[in-house]
């Protein structure tokens, strides 16, 4: 599902974030980016989704080089990729349902089957009677479980999330990390960038240790 290969990542000021990274992740399991802040683990996912270019090395995902890419295949790269940020981006002028349905009508998806699906995305991380609420009118968990079902609404084969347990109290936290549990199970390809790795030992997940941009240990 995705391979890294001889990689390395140089920002223009001369500071390596990657280097030299090497290792596999397979269809359908979740695994966890450990390391400490500035470890490289952001930058790791932002080459996965192409968001940033290696310097060097190759990134495939499903067996394409995505850092070849270019400018106009992003997009459609992108349309099998959900992303859960860490500041959760949400659109706070558009309700739950709204914010949930963008990724939808930027591909222009049939309006029905849209509400369908926005609605069967709200339902599935528990905020099915939320969906005329204002982000702002939400808690911090609330909040995060809607960025969760608008990276899954277009039901992706992979799910990449940063962080997305920061904030949150132990309790939200542990319904986030079911969540991403439960896409795992059913056939997503999950990679969680997290500091809070006991949330997810229930899931026996795979780990890749960064260490000062560097690989430390892969299982």
């Amino acid at each position: 599902m995705i391979t890294f290969k001889n990689v390395y990542k140089r920002y223009p000021q001369g500071m390596d974030a990657l280097a030299d990274i090497n290792f596999e992740i397979a269809q359908g399991t979740l695994t966890l980016l450990k390391g400490h802040s500035g470890a490289g683990k952001s930058t790791l996912l932002k080459l996965i989704a192409a968001v940033e270019k290696p310097t060097a090395g190759t990134v495939q995902v499903s067996g394409e080089n995505v850092g070849a890419l270019k400018r106009a295949a992003v997009p459609w790269l992108r349309r099998n990729i959900g992303m859960v940020f860490q500041d959760q981006k949400l659109l706070f002028d558009r309700s739950a349902f709204a914010n949930v349905m963008l990724p939808l009508q930027i591909i222009g998806f049939p309006p029905r089957e849209a509400e369908r699906r926005v609605r069967a995305a709200l339902d599935k991380v528990g905020l099915a009677d939320r969906e005329r609420a204002m982000p702002i009118a939400m808690s911090g968990g609330e909040q995060q479980r809607l960025a969760i079902a608008r990276a899954v609404v277009s039901r992706p084969t992979l799910l990449l999330a940063d962080e997305p347990t920061a904030h949150l109290d132990a309790d939200n936290a542990r319904d986030v990390a079911r969540l991403f549990h439960e896409f795992q199970q059913v056939g997503v390809t999950v990679v969680i960038a997290t500091h809070n790795e006991e949330l997810y030992v229930p899931y026996a997940p795979d780990r890749i240790s960064l260490a000062h941009g560097r690989l430390e240990v892969s299982a």
